[in-house]
């Protein structure tokens, strides 16, 4: 079918295509109220829409917002800074265009030079993980940087607050009245600045309550299922005297290994064994047995404040990354620390 034009919606209603165009773009104009009325009657019943290509040449808005991701798109938690951003832009009628690079460098530099030959509003650069990066050369000025910050700035970005996450992971613990707590670490060859950002929030705890961080206690894991069973196998390996109570994991993956273990060598969680994990990992902390108590990555808020930024919605400094908090999420895996000699130390040897 023919697409309806200003001169098809002009001659039903009877009036110049000039007529048609002042009207239906609410320009200003001493047109009478009586014949905006039937232009805007008419085009509605013809099927009229405005061509927009042609609006966009004419306003400079395409009503389209870039989102350049590395891997957000195929990562399940972290898609959820993907529905935030939507979410912002759909309730101010903008169209999200993503794409997903997979981490090639070559991808993303056609994407960034595509999108911005297209026109988009504004550009959202995301990152499937906290960290800090070279900006990507051909970046329009506004873009703004979403889990991730560039390394010399000038850009506004949004980050987790992962040293304030650790902070919270460790003083659940320490509420819950246990001494000897373990910080289960990243053990990838590129870790990530997260790990260190929560270990300083985990030691400053320790330190703030009068414990003195055990250097045994802190040990490195696969992040993975199989690497928190590996790990928390090995901590309680260590003398009566030394294993811990109570353990802090990088992630809900390794959380869910030391689950796994406990349950496997007789020992009750928390009765036994309290645990905290980090990312509140969707179809994981809440489905463990008992259900995890984590700190929540705040994924959605996080592609909201950019999403919100990159609109025009929001004001954010270009020189320094916004913090997002990272709140504790309690479920069931904390509680008072066991006695010494109780039957859990008995049973934690094979």
């Amino acid at each position: 079918m023919a697409r309806v034009r200003i001169a098809d919606v002009a001659r039903a209603a009877g009036v110049s295509p000039a007529t048609v165009s002042l009207v239906l773009n609410d320009a200003e104009s001493r047109i009478s109220s009586e014949t905006k009325d039937r232009v805007r009657r008419v085009a509605d019943e013809v099927g009229y829409s405005p061509n927009p290509i042609a609006r966009s040449l004419r306003t400079r808005v395409t009503g389209t917002i870039g989102l350049v991701s590395d891997r957000i798109a195929t990562t399940p938690f972290a898609g959820r800074m993907l529905a935030g951003a939507q979410e912002v832009a759909r309730e101010n009628s903008r169209l999200v265009i993503l794409v997903d690079t997979d981490g090639h460098p070559e991808i993303e530099s056609d994407a960034i030079s595509t999108l911005v030959n297209h026109r988009v509003d504004g550009m959202v650069y995301a990152s499937m993980y906290h960290r800090v990066i070279p900006a990507p050369a051909g970046l329009p000025a506004g873009t703004v940087f979403l889990d991730c910050r560039p390394e010399n700035g000038g850009y506004p970005a949004v980050v987790p607050d992962d040293y304030a996450g650790g902070r919270a992971a460790a003083q659940e613990l320490v509420d819950a009245g246990h001494q000897r707590i373990a910080y289960i670490d990243d053990g990838d060859d590129d870790r990530p600045i997260a790990a260190q950002l929560r270990l300083e929030g985990y030691r400053d705890v320790l330190v703030e309550a009068g414990i003195t961080p055990d250097p045994a206690l802190r040990v490195f894991a696969q992040t993975s299922a199989a690497g928190g069973q590996a790990a928390i196998a090995g901590l309680m390996s260590l003398p009566e005297e030394q294993r811990p109570t109570g353990v802090f994991a990088f992630n809900d993956r390794i959380a869910a290994g030391v689950v796994m273990w406990a349950h496997r060598h007789g020992l009750r969680i928390p009765e036994d064994l309290s645990v905290v994990g980090y990312d509140d990992q969707q179809l994981i902390a809440a489905e463990l047995d008992p259900p995890l108590t984590t700190v929540s990555l705040p994924h959605a808020a996080m592609g909201r404040w950019a999403m919100e930024v990159a609109l025009g919605l929001r004001e954010a400094s270009s020189d320094s990354p916004h913090l997002m908090d990272c709140p504790i999420v309690r479920r069931a895996s904390v509680g008072p620390p066991a006695l010494l000699g109780s039957a859990r130390d008995s049973r934690t040897t094979d």
